[in-house]
């Protein structure tokens, strides 16, 4: 997959194979999906969706997906996460001894906002996540 611009408005759809999750492989797709944005934001940008889509993995029900777009601004990127269970994902307390639990709190620091919208079925997990670094 080759992408040569990252207009915003311009979505990127991931559908999430239910078999083996590699991360690894999301974070390269999200590189791929936003060419444009500083190396900074970018890194901001692949740590939430390595959060949302871990939790897809570990608590979500397929199919699902993840979504990429870049706001109308231009100063930020949505990310967007699909899964076909219901169940929200919970900001839990977390402690530097705890092994798990850390995702959304993640999230919750590197993003202007983020929510959980029911669908018919299922629920998406969004993000903003704000891109303020210049070139």
């Amino acid at each position: 997959m080759a992408v040569v611009d990252d207009p915003p408005d311009s979505s990127h759809v991931l559908e999430l194979d239910s078999e083996v999750p590699d991360i690894a492989v999301v974070r390269r797709w999200a590189r791929t999906a936003l060419p444009s944005l500083h190396e900074d934001d970018l890194l901001d940008v692949q740590l939430v969706v390595t959060e949302l889509v871990s939790n897809v993995y570990d608590h979500g029900r397929f199919p699902a997906r993840l979504r990429l777009r870049r706001t109308a601004a231009a100063d930020g990127v949505e990310v967007v996460v699909e899964d076909a269970s219901a169940a929200p994902p919970a900001l839990q307390p977390s402690s530097p001894d705890s092994v798990r639990g850390r995702g959304l709190v993640l999230v919750d620091q590197l993003c202007e906002r983020w929510g959980v919208t029911p669908q018919e079925t299922g629920k998406a997990v969004w993000a903003v996540v704000p891109c303020t670094a210049t070139p």
